[in-house]
């Protein structure tokens, strides 16, 4: 029996399964924003009051979001001045966190500009990327610079969700935000799916009478009316392959067991 972070493990053998689908999610943000912070409660359930501001690592956890499973990957990045060398992101992450802390405008600040090359990455790609804009340190509140509104107005003109959080107290809304990327993503995934099948109909002779059926207004459409007939012959049109989650090759063994895993968790420490 082996354990990993003080839980038993079984070591022995289990049969082959499907492999999990991946969501890679990049948290970005200015230094002492509460990026370690959040992505160590989120694994843990615990906070760190110490880490090491120039660690930046990618971490993994097994996810059941809404009832299906999930391999969650965390980049914690770490820029020190603001954006740069974004390309190791940018084309990695299905999805991204931008935090800043509600005590510190200048952190607010510096969320803007990891929005702007965001929305610039997003012009010239084919695949869209959710974004969360997250203010943390609500636990701060009494020190709070930066109001709710500011963090809402600025979500909303980069079209993109916004929550505010602690990383020092509530667990539960730190594994909403996660779970919501995931949801977002493949809600993303649903969007670029091909359309339905279309049918086409097998010459045959009709009736002359029809039946006029009414179709309801959408998307301020004028109602229209069709004819049914009863004795056309529909045949199906083959569907395209189905779009699936943008996958990273893992460099590590992953675990086989049911349970959330956690790999690669160094350089904190964990109280």
């Amino acid at each position: 029996m082996s354990s990993m972070f003080g839980k038993p493990r079984a070591s022995g053998e289990r049969p082959p399964q499907s492999p999990l689908p991946e969501c890679n999610v990049a948290i970005l943000g200015c230094r002492g924003a509460g990026k370690s912070a959040l992505t160590v409660k989120f694994l843990t359930k615990r906070f760190i009051s110490e880490y090491d501001p120039n660690l930046e690592d990618t971490y993994s956890s097994e996810e059941l979001v809404d009832q299906q499973p999930v391999l969650l990957k965390v980049m914690d990045t770490a820029d020190q001045d603001g954006p740069g060398n974004c390309e190791r992101y940018l084309c990695w992450a299905s999805a991204f966190l931008v935090v800043y802390s509600i005590d510190d405008r200048k952190s607010f600040e510096g969320c803007q500009r990891y929005l702007e090359v965001l929305a610039l990455h997003a012009q010239g790609c084919q695949r869209r990327c959710p974004v969360l804009l997250l203010g943390n340190k609500l636990d701060m509140e009494q020190y709070r610079q930066v109001p709710s509104a500011e963090g809402m107005s600025l979500a909303s003109r980069f079209g993109c969700l916004f929550h505010e959080v602690s990383a020092c107290q509530d667990f539960g809304r730190v594994q909403h935000v996660f779970h919501e990327a995931v949801r977002e993503v493949r809600r993303q995934a649903e969007w670029n799916l091909p359309v339905r099948p279309l049918f086409i109909s097998e010459e045959r002779p009709c009736p002359p009478v029809a039946t006029p059926v009414a179709l309801p207004t959408h998307h301020s459409l004028a109602t229209c009316t069709f004819n049914t007939l009863s004795t056309i012959n529909y045949k199906e049109i083959p569907s395209v392959a189905q779009a699936k989650l943008v996958t990273v090759k893992s460099s590590r063994a992953q675990s086989k067991r049911k349970a959330p895993t956690l790999t690669l968790l160094k350089g904190f420490k964990i109280f």
